[in-house]
């Protein structure tokens, strides 16, 4: 018997924990370690952060679904990893030992490296569900009292979309309030362009969301370096493409929600072999550690260097579908392993966003996610805010039934051709003259 056991119980490790069971049934061990008991929904913390969903909407206790599914669950938490002696130290003070680890951990949010930065100080976040509570305050504190808002994404930041969705949830409920026509709204990114996304664009993502943002009166900045958040300011610095300052900034805001950096957690952060300097852990085509072949990562917490260079640092953000395809390959690999075979399957990396504004949205895929690519397409319409609220549904459902696809899913996702894993080809067999 094996004992494979994930770390982190996010979006990719929660799916994963389903499919490694389903495809190594029950004589093998599977465990998941989170830092708490409950499963949330990031997709949907715009929507907490004004009021249109309540906490309790978009979380799932996750105890007796790994239940349901013979999944031991440790919501204690991790301490630290120990890739070497493959054990995992818990905050309290347990041990716990695996033949295969796979780390899903997602990221440590990297507040502390701008002076101001974060809920504890100036600025909103909806990057956890905790931190889209507290926004929720303050957009009421907000509407009661309408000043300048700042939405955006620091240097570094590798997450864009949320942002984007944001400025234009924002605006729809600052006019469901009658309020917007007070409140001027600026849009400050570390992205050279709008619509970049980190990806150096998706079809036109440029042209659509720079119509939005002037239909809706937004400002934006872009090349922006924030310097510090602090008097009710963001002093930020655009920089040119010779690396040198353009301007200074000085924005005022009475709420701003700008997304931060992204680094490793501490529990696996300065590992030499594991992770690269920022703690994302470096993986091969089969979302395998080159230093460690036992321990394997998906989702937010890989190591993907950036697309190409610009002027302010900006990574790749690492989208839902994308990650289910690092999971289905994982998935595939650990079986193999189990089995005494080979590593094979390699995921696609293919895209499919579903970004809401609102009363609209704009939707698109890309196959795969790092150009160049074989599909690179974007549309919007209002069809996308009904699409991205069935999908929430469709997820929650997902997680509560401890289910990895649904069939549906299946047959919907072929007949878009869009697919989880590469093809796996097999060397022949040499025929005789």
């Amino acid at each position: 018997m094996s004992h494979i056991v994930v770390l982190g119980a996010g979006l990719g490790g929660t799916i994963m924990a389903y499919e490694l069971r389903d495809r190594l049934g029950l004589e093998h061990k599977i465990s998941v370690i989170n830092k708490g008991p409950t499963y949330s929904f990031v997709p949907s913390n715009p929507w907490v952060a004004v009021g249109w969903r309540e906490r309790q909407d978009v979380e799932i206790d996750l105890a007796p679904v790994f239940a349901k599914r013979q999944i031991d669950f440790h919501p204690q938490g991790a301490r630290r990893l120990d890739p070497s002696a493959k054990r995992i130290e818990l905050l309290d003070d347990s041990v716990l030992d695996y033949d295969y680890l796979v780390i899903a951990t997602g990221p440590e949010l990297a507040f502390d490296e701008i002076e101001g930065f974060g809920p504890a100080h100036e600025t909103q976040s909806v990057c956890f569900v905790d931190h889209a509570v507290s926004a929720k305050g303050a957009f009421d504190r907000l509407i009661a009292n309408p000043g300048p808002v700042v939405v955006g994404a620091v240097q570094g930041a590798s997450c864009f979309g949320p942002a984007y969705e944001f400025v234009f949830i924002l605006d729809k409920a600052l006019r469901d309030a009658k309020v917007r026509d007070r409140v001027p709204i600026t849009f400050i990114t570390s992205e050279p362009y709008i619509g970049h996304l980190g990806l150096d664009g998706v079809g036109d993502t440029k042209g659509l969301l720079e119509s939005e943002m002037r239909q809706r009166h937004i400002k934006w900045i872009c090349n922006a370096k924030v310097e510090k958040f602090a008097g009710g300011k963001v002093f930020a610095a655009e920089i040119g493409e010779d690396g040198a300052a353009l301007r200074q900034h000085e924005v005022p805001f009475s709420y701003a929600m700008m997304l931060p950096a992204f680094r490793g957690v501490a529990a696996v952060r300065d590992i030499e072999g594991l992770t690269n300097p920022r703690g994302f852990i470096l993986a091969d085509k089969y979302q395998r550690n080159p230093a460690f072949p036992d321990v394997f990562s998906i989702g937010v917490c890989v190591a993907i260097p950036p697309i190409g260079k610009t002027p302010v640092p900006v990574g790749v953000p690492k989208t839902g579908f994308m990650i289910e395809s690092m999971v289905t390959a994982t998935a595939h690999n650990i079986a193999n392993l189990v089995a005494g075979k080979p590593p094979e399957a390699e995921a696609t990396w293919n895209a499919i966003c579903l970004a809401d504004f609102g009363d609209g949205g704009v939707a698109f895929v890309a196959q795969p996610q790092i150009p160049p690519r074989n599909v690179n397409w974007a549309s919007s319409g209002k069809w996308v805010h009904t699409a991205k609220a069935a999908f929430e549904r469709y997820f929650l459902h997902k997680i509560r039934s401890g289910t990895s696809e649904t069939f549906y899913e299946k047959l919907a996702l072929q007949v878009l051709g869009i697919d989880k894993l590469k093809a796996i080809k097999l060397d022949e067999p040499a025929q005789p003259k």
